[in-house]
């Protein structure tokens, strides 16, 4: 719903591409930068107790976003509210790893992949009525009541806080990994923003590249690491993790892009900008379980990279799209894009948690929505670096906000631009899923 909101909080606000992106961005950079931790918690306190702390502060951050009185205060709420998201994400996986035999674990995170799916479809369409019929705060405050009806819900059915892990957190790992992240999102993210200059950007870009290094040093030499770096050592776990960032890189550039292009280029209403959205869910909902029985009886590797392969196909159709391009063929490519990422995902997952014991099953599930998030993040940053770096270019300094009309041919040019570099990540993903070779189980 957010996605779809964004065109609709940039006019609300008056703001820029660079400043608006930062309520999707600060988003999945506090998720991303706090699973890992999350993760190394949830096995220490128990995955039920952290995963229904997750909802209720998830609903705080909901009802704080609806009220936000401007930009800078939404951005805030949404750091809040991604602290309950990052709980709810780090423990998820883990438990249902518990609650299913290795076996079938292909099947069940399939199961997990339809449920998701069935929000990620309610959420364009719903979303797109709803900001027809009211503002871009009711979004935020729907999901206030179902935060707390599903809080109440997980206190009774979650298992009790079983303890998997008993060693010390890694505090200092932790703030060197959010450091890390922060600095060079914030690099990314604002290199074409004119008010940034070279030497701001060189020592957020240095300071984050330092960052990053003195977290592999600290996890290096940890007893009990907040990210256990002898796991990649495993080429098969390794190279699934790194096509796990690549394909939500590819999925989150053309989610973050292709609503402003129904709106500014085809001027759609926002009820027919999320039935259009609404493709790439439903067929994650359709294909999910599909994918996961066939994890369990083909082999990860296949799947996913066959997955990947045809998302990127579609990324690759959506560059070509033009302003007569009729919303029904926007909706096909999207569905492409959709079908790859779900023959992907549960596969992909699947291989990863098969290959750990139970007391790193948490962090490994950690680990797995950090990659998910950091791809969140990096296709969200690359596609608006590459897209206002052409329209900025093609316009003599325009920003998004400033779009007419006669700026048509300067958006679609930006566009295929990002949707291309897009386009170009998937195929770096698809050659990394297939040469993670084949793991002892077919997985």
């Amino acid at each position: 719903m957010v996605n779809i909101a964004l065109p609709f909080i940039m006019k609300d606000f008056h703001s820029s591409l660079a400043d608006t992106q930062w309520v999707v961005l600060i988003y999945l950079l506090t998720i991303t930068a706090t699973l890992l931790f999350w993760g190394h918690l949830a096995d220490r306190l128990g995955r039920g107790r952290i995963y229904t702390s997750g909802l209720l502060i998830f609903a705080l951050g909901s009802l704080a976003c609806a009220w936000a009185p401007g930009l800078a205060f939404l951005v805030a709420a949404r750091f809040s509210q991604a602290l309950g998201g990052a709980m709810m994400m780090a423990a998820g996986p883990a438990i249902i790893k518990d609650a299913f035999p290795r076996e079938q674990l292909g099947r069940g995170l399939g199961l997990i992949g339809m449920a998701v799916s069935l929000g990620l479809m309610s959420g364009p369409s719903l979303g797109g009525l709803l900001l027809e019929l009211a503002s871009w705060r009711v979004l935020f405050l729907l999901t206030v009541p179902l935060g707390l009806l599903f809080a109440f819900f997980a206190i009774r059915v979650l298992p009790g806080p079983t303890r998997h892990y008993t060693g010390p957190l890694d505090w200092l790992g932790s703030l060197a990994w959010a450091a890390a992240l922060v600095l060079l999102c914030l690099t990314l993210s604002q290199v074409s923003a004119p008010s940034w200059s070279a030497t701001g950007l060189l020592l957020t870009g240095g300071g984050g590249a330092a960052a990053l290094a003195c977290f592999i040093a600290i996890e290096a030499r940890q007893p009990h690491p907040l990210l256990v770096l002898k796991l990649f050592r495993n080429r098969h776990f390794s190279l699934a993790i790194v096509s796990a960032v690549l394909s939500f890189t590819v999925l989150f550039g053309v989610i973050l892009l292709i609503p402003f292009h129904l709106d500014r280029v085809l001027g759609l209403p926002p009820s027919q900008i999320g039935l259009v959205m609404l493709a790439i869910p439903s067929s994650i909902l359709v294909v999910s379980p599909l994918a996961g029985w066939l994890s369990d009886q083909v082999g990860a590797r296949f799947i996913s990279t066959l997955g990947l392969g045809v998302s990127t196909l579609g990324v690759f159709l959506l560059s070509t799209i033009q302003a007569a391009t009729p919303p029904s063929m926007i909706a096909g490519q999207l569905l492409l894009v959709g079908l790859g990422q779900a023959l992907f995902l549960s596969p992909n997952s699947a291989s990863v948690l098969s290959h750990v014991e139970a007391d790193k099953a948490g962090a490994a599930a950690a680990l797995l929505a950090t990659a998910r998030n950091l791809g969140m993040l990096l296709g969200i940053a690359q596609a608006a670096l590459i897209f206002s770096l052409f329209f900025r270019g093609l316009t003599n300094g325009l920003d998004l906000r400033d779009f007419r009309p006669e700026h048509t041919a300067a958006f679609l040019t930006a566009l295929h631009g990002a949707l291309l570099g897009a386009a170009l990540t998937g195929l770096l993903g698809t050659a990394a899923s297939w040469f993670r070779g084949k793991a002892e189980n077919g997985n």
